[in-house]
């Protein structure tokens, strides 16, 4: 028996129609036409944080590539100066600058808020921003503690007209969107195991150990490192694929084990440098995720990515999927799950082929990921024939690995734009504040997993960080 690895143009195509059948119109429609807006239609914000993630977030807010054009920084906030400093160079339209959050809420030209500070100043900072009647836009994890969560919740809940989104960009991708869609119209079978994986070498590059000024102190400069103010690699790293888990499962965990320690990084630092963490979801589906510090090989898509990534795994096929960064695009592969060989009479059998009773025919052969298509590629049926042969054209160079799709934007500059969409038109952001006291939740309860080396359940969160002295009151 022989299986075919390479496919034709005629399977590519009928494969990529099937795909293309998961996009709806509106979740892969062209881009809209820019327009210029005047400053009155524009959402007047401002960002908290200007360190390494809030200039990051910066850049891409007054790039004019990203063509962000419904929101306007009339604002930055730094508690220290030469973040402050930076975050003012980055917009270069000279905007006020604060060095508290509590001078720069009382601004009643601000309108919303990006909030890019240390996790354990989330809820603090949203907190008092809700109160002042502005929209929010916190990156994850939304909260630090239990108590937060709740207090969280109860505070948005009374507030429903301010937007409050959280920062989980992945859900603004259009290949994510796609693979979403594919899950729920079934064309990879009954979806029922997810992995993900954030491996780096901190060995050979450790941002989470930046220089320290000299005016500043190591908890200060690298507060990612210290269990007090830090989720650690769960609440910085696995917060962001967890929650892929949630969103391709329909659900959120019903208990998390794992184990994690700290064993190469000595420097310091008390959070854990690896962690391997199981979760168990209501329908029996799991997802198995890992973080560590010593390796950041990634192997999917054919070693050509390092770091981060996911397989969402399901009975009739696969996708394995990561985001695009600043310099390497988004990619999403779908494969097929190999169908059952084809009989084989017992005396063509080799004897070389025979392993403990069972043919090595049958087992071992996959197949070549087809790229997941978006509207760039996709059949309207009113093409021209020029238009037609080109689609078809990037279909095989596809097919055959040359090149493969790409999105049109950053997810960030996405997410970005529909928060301010969100702030004009009262619509609930695609990662929204259940979205994101549910990550916060699974941040708290794998670490507290893999403290206590118990199986940790979901509902226990119910009781967490409430005034009735259970414990995790904090």
């Amino acid at each position: 028996m022989t299986t075919q690895q390479d496919p034709t143009r005629r399977d590519f195509v009928k494969a990529a129609g099937t795909v293309t059948a998961a996009g709806a119109a509106n979740a892969f429609a062209a881009p809209a036409v820019q327009k210029v807006r005047a400053a009155n239609d524009q959402v007047a914000f401002a960002v908290i944080g200007t360190g390494a993630r809030g200039s990051y977030l910066l850049r891409h807010l007054v790039d004019p590539l990203a063509k962000i054009n419904n929101g306007r920084c009339v604002a930055v906030c730094d508690t220290y100066g030469p973040n402050l400093q930076n975050g003012v160079k980055t917009v270069g339209t000279n905007p006020k600058a604060y060095k508290t959050h509590e001078e720069l809420l009382n601004d009643k030209e601000i309108e919303a808020v990006v909030i890019a500070t240390p996790l354990y100043q989330h809820f603090p900072v949203t907190r008092d921003a809700l109160l002042a009647g502005k929209h929010v836009f916190c990156e994850k994890s939304l909260v630090f503690t239990p108590r937060e969560i709740h207090a969280l919740r109860a505070l948005s809940n009374e507030r429903p007209k301010q937007i409050l989104q959280v920062g989980l960009q992945r859900r603004y991708s259009k290949f994510y969107q796609a693979a979403k869609q594919m899950v729920a119209k079934g064309l990879i079978g009954n979806v029922t195991h997810m992995t993900g994986q954030w491996h780096r070498n901190t060995f050979a590059n450790d941002p989470w150990n930046k220089p320290v000024p000299k005016d500043r102190t190591d908890r200060e400069t690298n507060w990612r490192k210290y269990r007090d103010l830090s989720g650690g690699l769960t609440a910085e790293l696995g917060s962001h694929q967890v929650d892929i888990a949630d969103w391709m499962f329909g659900a959120t965990p019903e208990f998390v084990m794992g184990v994690g320690e700290l064993n190469f990084i000595k420097d310091g630092r008390n959070i854990f440098d690896n962690i391997q963490l199981i979760y168990r979801y209501p329908k029996g589906q799991k997802c198995i995720y890992t973080s560590i510090t010593t390796n950041r090989h990634l192997s999917l898509f054919g070693g050509v990515r390092t770091e981060f990534g996911e397989t969402i795994m399901g009975t009739e096929g696969s996708i394995e999927i990561t985001v695009g960064t600043d310099n390497d695009p988004a990619i999403a592969l779908w494969y097929n799950e190999p169908k059952p060989a084809t009989a084989t009479p017992a005396t063509a059998v080799k004897k070389e082929e025979t392993v403990a009773g069972a043919t090595m025919a049958s087992v071992g052969k996959g197949g070549r990921g087809f790229p997941i298509l978006l509207a760039p590629d996709q059949m309207r049926g009113d093409e021209s024939f020029l238009e037609k042969e080109l689609k078809f054209a990037r279909r095989w160079l596809y097919a055959k690995g040359v090149m493969l799709p790409e999105e049109d934007r950053n997810p960030v500059d996405v997410e970005m734009e529909s928060f301010f969409d969100c702030c004009r038109t009262g619509k609930r952001p695609l990662a929204d504040m259940e979205i994101g006291l549910a990550d916060a939740s699974m941040v708290i309860l794998s670490n507290l997993a893999m403290d206590e080396g118990r199986r940790v359940y979901f509902n226990e969160m119910d009781k967490m960080g409430r005034d009735n002295g259970s414990k995790q009151t904090s």
